[in-house]
């Protein structure tokens, strides 16, 4: 048998090929500076206890979810032990730095300013399915 008349050999795919979350290339993707700024307005909103952290789930991947989870029931539990209400906090959205370390991927951080401070909060965004999706969030 000749090797242009050998049988095709089938690729087989697994599932998470076939069905799993895709990369997105950058071109495929919208800005992301006003998920940027949204997610950091909401981020610093479910550590003062004014908004669920259900309202983001579908922007953040599950490890994002779990952490920032376990931060908003120690902020809860910081207000309830020193009988703070939980509050809408009033602050500004400052200066956002970004930077794109690979196609598909942006990372920045968006400075917040409140009357007593300045914090930071970095997000790491990543094209999956052809929209953003939060891999990592730290507020400093």
């Amino acid at each position: 048998m000749a090797a242009s008349e050998s049988a095709a050999v089938p690729v087989r795919l697994d599932d998470d090929e076939l069905f799993g979350r895709q990369p997105a290339a950058t071109r495929e993707l919208p800005d992301p500076r006003p998920l940027l700024e949204n997610l950091t307005r909401c981020v610093i909103e479910i550590l003062a206890g004014a908004r669920e952290l259900e309202q983001i789930a579908r922007w953040v991947d599950d490890d994002v979810y779990k952490s920032l989870l376990k931060r908003a029931v120690y902020s809860a539990q910081a207000r309830q032990a020193t009988g703070r209400p939980a509050r809408r906090p009033v602050f500004t959205i400052g200066s956002l730095t970004l930077c794109e370390p690979r196609d598909g991927v942006v990372e920045a951080v968006v400075v917040v300013r409140t009357r007593a401070r300045a914090r930071a909060v970095a997000i790491r965004l990543e094209g999956l399915d052809r929209r953003w999706r939060a891999t990592a969030i730290h507020v400093l």
